[in-house]
């Protein structure tokens, strides 16, 4: 083999390999979004979760939750649930809090109470206009909580 045709076959296999890189990375641009990504990213998960803790903590029937806290325990909170949801959706947060289980053994959290909980979600993803598809996947998300998190 000459020196030139042994450069030429390097020169066309790479050419190969880079249209195929090419071609791959095409398929990947045409990827449907994750769930987060659809939801806006990080600030507009952050506005759900304010949103969302906001009606859970103002209403009447769930009060009972959110006594006794410090304002740092509260930013805590918080930021466990942003976290937990940018986490679950598909974004690059990890969630290093306790499991559901834990969290919420002892509070007697009812299915009633539970329903008022999703309610509130979905009104707030109702407020933030997030789309039919978006909302259903957030709610099927959320409702794999329920057995961890209701004890009544």
């Amino acid at each position: 083999m000459t020196k030139s045709f042994k450069f030429a076959s390097r020169v066309s296999s790479l050419a190969l390999l880079l249209m195929i890189l090419s071609v791959g990375a095409m398929g990947q641009a045409k990827k449907e979004k994750t769930l987060y990504q659809r939801l806006g990213g990080y600030d507009a998960l952050a506005a759900v979760t304010d949103d969302f803790i906001g009606r859970l903590a103002g209403d009447a029937h769930l009060q009972k939750f959110f006594v006794g806290f410090s304002n740092d325990s509260k930013k805590k909170i918080r930021q466990h649930l942003l976290d937990q949801l940018c986490a679950a959706t598909g974004g690059p947060c990890v969630y290093m809090g306790r499991d559901m289980k834990t969290t919420h053994s002892g509070l007697g959290i009812t299915d009633a109470e539970w329903d008022i909980g999703v309610g509130h979600l979905s009104n707030t993803l109702d407020k933030f206009k997030v789309g039919k598809k978006e909302k259903g996947e957030v709610l099927a998300l959320v409702s794999t909580l329920k057995k961890d998190i209701v004890e009544k």
